[in-house]
């Protein structure tokens, strides 16, 4: 179980069945491989590769990103989620502008050193864009690592993890570093699957532990879920009469940070007192059909009340987070998935 014959067979197999046409692989630079290493961290390959384009064409260097207004990086990044990883992208690249010539930094400490990056980033920079000899343990490679080794306990677990690492490492073949990334990704991301693996393709079936004892569907092991509580608000749509949305720009801090959004109240008393501050209004509120959004760790049921024909009140200063923004504006501004779709509804 040679670390040599691990990365040769992976490699071996790379070049055939692996995926070599993916964006950020033409040309793979430093920058284009941070940015995609930063979108895959939550999204599939499929979901990035679109955001990926759009970010390059209009930031193609490290120096434009970090040039850019925050509220543009926002809205191009609107819809994947996460959203502090796009505040980091953009706090990282002003960072490296102003200490690093406008270039990330190529070394380990370096990189460490920036927001958001963390150990498996930062050795995919190094690899992928350097060749230099740094394993990476995204949720594809602890897969493939924990099944060829039939690896028990926890998976999420500190000893575990530190495991992870150690046999990432030793698999590291001394050449071709880059390919190697890839191809342990591509590897568990196409064949050794988290459900009906392909193990009658995998080149390294024949020593793999999992297969060998048909235990594959054991590893990695994880703790059961818990069960994700159920969460309500109140979205408050003020239309005015002129065909402007009341709109609130979210802190930093929290779901959906830096993003435009509707306000919210907890209950409808508190949605007509808020409603009835910023605006004059004729009737009632119309209730639409509630919206349930999946977090990772809570579940939120988004009941939204219409207001039309409103007329803005003068209560609302330069520097406030709210806005009356024209719905010929929404396409340019950045909004949450579920909230974009539900005022792309009312058109």
């Amino acid at each position: 179980m040679a670390a040599f014959n691990f990365a040769a067979s992976l490699l071996t197999w790379h070049k055939k069945h692996g995926r070599h046409d993916l964006p950020w692989q033409r040309p793979r630079t430093p920058y284009r491989v941070w940015l995609s290493e930063i979108m895959l961290q939550q999204t599939q390959v499929s979901t990035a590769i679109g955001y990926f384009e759009a970010f390059v064409q209009e930031f193609p260097t490290l120096e434009s990103l970090a040039r850019a207004p925050g509220e543009r990086v926002m809205h191009l990044w609107a819809g994947l989620g996460y959203y502090s990883r796009a505040r980091n992208l953009h706090k990282s690249a002003q960072i490296c502008l102003a200490d690093n010539g406008g270039e990330l930094p190529a070394s380990f400490e370096g990189l460490m050193a920036l927001p958001g990056i963390g150990r498996s980033t930062a050795g995919a920079i190094l690899s992928q864009a350097h060749g230099a000899p740094y394993a990476i343990m995204d949720g594809n490679v602890k897969r493939v690592l924990a099944r060829f080794h039939a690896l028990a306990g926890d998976a999420g677990s500190a000893p575990v993890q530190k495991r992870l690492w150690q046999l990432a490492e030793s698999h590291l073949p001394k050449n071709h570093l880059a390919d190697y990334t890839q191809a342990i990704m591509d590897l568990g991301a196409t064949v050794c699957t988290r459900s009906g693996p392909g193990c009658g393709q995998c080149p390294l079936a024949a020593q793999c532990q999992a297969h060998l004892s048909q235990t594959v569907a054991d590893y990695p092991f994880r703790k059961p879920r818990r069960t994700v509580p159920m969460r309500e608000t109140f979205a408050l749509i003020l239309i005015s009469e002129d065909n402007r949305i009341l709109l609130e720009r979210r802190p930093d801090s929290g779901i959906w940070g830096g993003l435009h959004s509707l306000p919210e109240a907890a209950d409808e008393q508190g949605a007509s007192a808020f409603a009835g501050r910023y605006a004059k209004r004729s009737g009632d509120a119309t209730a639409l059909p509630a919206i349930r959004h999946v977090f990772s760790h809570f579940q939120l049921s988004i009941r939204p009340l219409l207001w039309r024909g409103c007329a803005p009140k003068a209560q609302i200063g330069d520097n406030d987070a709210l806005q009356w923004i024209g719905r010929d504006r929404l396409s340019q501004t950045g909004l949450p998935a579920p909230i974009k779709k539900l005022l792309q509804a009312l058109t």
